[in-house]
């Protein structure tokens, strides 16, 4: 019995030990953690910029709120910024670089506005037609089904 109640003390021991391997993934207590060298990152980003920049001169500014004329610069643009965190030890996006490509869409996209639509109601006629036909179609199912109830000796 005392054996009993030495394991049932030392089982929660054991299960935060292997929580704790776990956690680490057996092989990260080995692992070096590299940390982010936000300067170098911040001192490599402004490259991605300048080539975006030359880039975009290639489109007419009047184009420059339709994606379709520089998707594929945007998309270089996205890599580079995305290589460059890396390079440094950082995870990308992070707030830095967030500030960075928020700056470049400032520069570059602060004349796009969205074209809200503005939605309005059918006319009437319409919108009581589409509102009456399912009422009147579940008005028939209960029908149906009320009646086939009620004639059992067809079933």
């Amino acid at each position: 019995m005392e054996a009993q109640g030495s394991c049932r003390r030392q089982l929660p021991v054991l299960l935060l030990w292997v929580n704790g391997l776990m956690t680490l993934g057996f092989a990260g207590a080995r692992q070096h953690l590299k940390l982010c060298n936000e300067s170098l990152m911040l001192e490599k980003l402004p490259a991605c910029g300048k080539s975006f920049e030359e880039m975009m001169k290639k489109v007419d500014s009047k184009k420059w709120c339709n994606l379709t004329e520089f998707i594929m610069y945007y998309d270089n643009f996205t890599q580079c910024t995305e290589r460059e965190a890396n390079n440094a030890s950082c995870f990308w996006p992070n707030p830095l670089a967030e500030g960075f490509i928020t700056g470049i869409h400032k520069q570059f996209f602060s004349n796009c506005t969205l074209e809200r639509v503005h939605w309005e109601d059918p006319p009437d006629e319409i919108l009581i037609t589409l509102i009456l036909i399912p009422v009147m179609l579940t008005c028939a199912m209960i029908t149906l089904v009320v009646w086939c109830s009620k004639r059992s000796d067809i079933l």
